[in-house]
């Protein structure tokens, strides 16, 4: 339990850290761009500045929902959550 609360804390000051820096990227945009556009022209720059960054961002997000499909899996199977469930809309 102290170690989840202690992994949640570093990742608020991660999130503080690292949010400025996107608050200040987003606030560059010329305002009459629209969220599309900003968003393809961040990708197309994200790109150029490294292009194997986005199969790695790729292959993240596969992870990532990999991990959390195998842990729904795991509760589905090995835990009497679905039994409570039913009991609880019976």
């Amino acid at each position: 339990m102290i170690g989840a609360i202690e992994i949640l804390i570093i990742a608020i000051i991660f999130g503080i850290i690292y949010g400025k820096d996107a608050i200040d990227d987003t606030f560059k945009k010329r305002p009459d761009e629209s969220v599309v556009e900003s968003f393809a022209e961040d990708v197309k720059e994200f790109y150029h500045e490294d292009p194997q960054r986005l199969v790695k961002l790729g292959i993240f997000v596969f992870s990532v929902i990999s991990f959390v499909g195998v842990g729904v899996y795991w509760i589905l199977t090995r835990t009497s959550f679905p039994k409570m469930m039913a009991a609880l809309f019976q």
